[in-house]
């Protein structure tokens, strides 16, 4: 299993109801893709320009391919990185 945690901060305050969209419209798609066992996006209640997206993955290969999906292609890489800046934290379950 691949966990994969991202942490994202809109950088322009005025683009975070865009951004949430967007980040909407991927997880949709995202949940959608073979080897997606979790897909789950946060926008945090104490820094409103703070998202997290919380994704678990069957395998790398899994991982690999979602990065080469609609979601990623169309939505996340093209509109959603320019306004944000991301900061991923690949992690290892512990309990």
């Amino acid at each position: 299993m691949i966990y994969s945690n991202v942490f994202l901060t809109v950088k322009d305050e005025s683009d975070v109801d865009k951004v949430q969209q967007l980040l909407i419209q991927q997880g949709t798609l995202s949940k959608q893709e073979p080897g997606c066992a979790r897909f789950e996006v946060y926008h945090s209640k104490n820094e409103p320009t703070f998202f997290m997206l919380i994704e678990r993955w069957e395998s790398q290969e899994h991982l690999d391919r979602h990065r080469e999906a609609k979601a990623y292609l169309e939505i996340y890489q093209p509109q959603v990185l320019p306004l944000v800046d991301r900061v991923p934290h690949p992690s290892d379950l512990v309990f």
